[in-house]
């Protein structure tokens, strides 16, 4: 059976069926609560306590500051809608300013000088376990170092990551990562389970994302954390987002539109291609909801669900 922690402003509870039961721990942070998995057991099979789900005001369940690192164009669908080649993609990585975390709640806030604010549903892998320079991650040993998973969206501002190249800058502002509400953590064989789980994303209740991981994920998570294990340390706490499908409102120009566009210097390609995104009606605007929920299609995996507001500064 999965175990899913919610908290709070300073407490952390496991949610059940009737409810949620406080966690006698005094962690202050996710890494020390993973340490303390007695605690967290003693909650998960108490039979009284409880208090109502709704009553409490949750906040992300992963607490900064910790290392976010992401993996880029990680699902085929999402790769194809970029105008490229899933088999041409390598493993690649980088890397989000944990103060971009937020509540699984909160506003998404769209700093001013930012037009275009696109959405990305993913899975996060909370480590369980530090995991130094050199670790040698398996399938035998890998739901040692991943202990549980989390919904994140890896909220992006467009305008500022692609004429710069750069992911850092676009995707750390405050509240560009909602992470929530639970962290669940799996046992070895629930992990195994990791390509049943279905991404859906919606805005405004129209869907715009909706993908089973299996069949669309390029890297599963085996491998994202073998390729990290060989220049990037990882403490347990720490968060990997595991790529996004396809659905962003951000999507591939036209092939002759492209082809133009590269024949444009830089200032004149960028102009125009901006000109054209004004038009697309699936950047986030003030107001909208955002609702981002994973889960198994059968429900035994249940990452629940997230709904930000958008608001503009």
């Amino acid at each position: 059976m999965t175990i899913s922690i919610l908290r709070t402003d300073d407490v952390w509870w496991v949610a059940g069926e009737s409810g949620a039961v406080k966690i006698g721990s005094d962690a202050a942070t996710t890494r020390e609560l993973l340490a303390d998995r007695g605690a967290i057991e003693a909650a998960a099979t108490s039979g009284s306590g409880s208090v109502p789900l709704d009553s409490l005001t949750l906040v992300s369940p992963v607490t900064a500051p910790c290392r976010v690192v992401a993996q880029m164009t990680n699902f085929a669908s999402h790769v194809k809608d970029a105008g490229m080649d899933p088999a041409s993609i390598p493993l690649t990585f980088f890397r989000k300013a944990s103060g971009s975390i937020t509540g699984p709640f909160d506003d998404i806030v769209k700093p001013s000088h930012v037009r275009f604010l696109d959405y990305e549903v993913e899975i996060g892998l909370v480590i369980g376990r530090d995991m130094p320079v050199g670790t040698a991650i398996s399938e035998a040993n890998l739901a040692d170092y991943i202990a549980g998973l989390v919904v994140t969206n890896d909220v992006s501002a467009r305008d500022v990551q692609l004429p710069k190249t750069q992911f850092y800058e676009s995707k750390s502002y405050p509240t560009f990562t909602p992470v929530g509400p639970m962290l669940v953590l799996l046992s070895a064989d629930e992990l195994k389970r990791f390509g049943d789980l279905r991404l859906r994303l919606r805005v405004n209740g129209d869907v715009r994302q909706d993908m089973v991981v299996a069949g669309d994920m390029i890297y599963p998570p085996v491998q994202a954390l073998q390729a990290l294990s060989r220049f990037q340390r990882l403490d347990a706490g720490d968060l990997v987002l595991t790529g996004t499908p396809v659905g962003t409102a951000l999507s591939a120009p036209p092939k002759p539109v492209e082809i133009i566009g590269s024949l444009l210097p830089p200032a004149v390609k960028w102009k125009a291609f901006f000109n054209r995104q004004a038009k697309n009606p699936k950047y986030l605007h003030d107001g909208d909801h955002v609702e981002a929920t994973v889960a198994t299609d059968d429900g035994a995996i249940d990452l629940g669900g997230q709904r930000n507001s958008v608001k503009y500064l």
